[in-house]
């Protein structure tokens, strides 16, 4: 399910609103100031014209800035509506995001790594919930980008896991100088969420996760 949708809506067209009857409240405030200044100046000394049309120019300014900031808050509310559209049909697919969790079915597990450089050896351990090595995967040389994994759920000694969650951790090696790599967990999008930091993706296992940080959706 979506959440609070209608109401993120109605918060952005009250702002723009308010924006509007401020910038009203700052004109009315210094034409009646401009007035109040010329029925008071003296006639020995006026204003002067280039005085008069300066101030002019800076509430026209001020007031340009006003309407500006108010589109930019209008923009921005409809490339948050939109992006929550997209975020709902995620719903229900799978994606594959940072993590370090990796969960055993059946003998079957899926993870993977991003690597923002080639390597020679990439190198998953594999541990479990009290941080033991289960199983150590030597993937060989790769490119640099995501690499998917598949762990056959057996341990360093041949032995079948139990189902459950797992942890991973990954290093990478290119010409002797090591790195650490970010970790990419699989997850099922179960809901979505509009927050103030952004759309939010609830992801089982994973928990809230930024609609910014998806890697890849199946």
């Amino acid at each position: 399910m979506v959440t609070s949708v209608q109401g993120s809506g109605s918060a952005g067209a009250t702002q723009p609103a308010s924006m509007t009857s401020q910038a009203a409240d700052t004109q009315d405030r210094f034409l009646k100031l401009l007035v109040t200044q010329m029925k008071n100046q003296d006639p020995l000394n006026p204003l002067d014209n280039a005085q008069v049309t300066s101030q002019m120019a800076q509430l026209s300014t001020v007031s340009g800035i006003d309407k500006l900031n108010a589109t930019v808050q209008a923009l921005s509310d409809s490339m948050g509506a939109a992006q929550s559209l997209q975020a709902a049909a995620m719903i229900g697919h799978a994606a594959l995001v940072p993590g370090s969790q990796i969960s055993m079915a059946n003998g079957k597990s899926d993870a993977a790594v991003e690597l923002t450089q080639p390597a020679d050896k990439v190198t998953v351990t594999i541990m479990d919930a009290k941080d033991n090595t289960v199983r150590t995967l030597q993937l060989g040389a790769k490119d640099s980008g995501i690499v998917g994994f598949q762990w056959d759920g057996l341990d360093d000694s041949g032995a079948a896991v139990a189902n459950g969650n797992y942890k991973f951790s990954v290093s990478a090696e290119l010409s002797g100088k090591k790195s650490l790599p970010t970790t990419l967990s699989y997850g099922l999008v179960d809901s979505v969420s509009l927050t103030s930091g952004g759309t939010k993706l609830n992801m089982a296992g994973l928990g809230e996760i930024g609609l910014d940080a998806v890697r890849q959706i199946f």
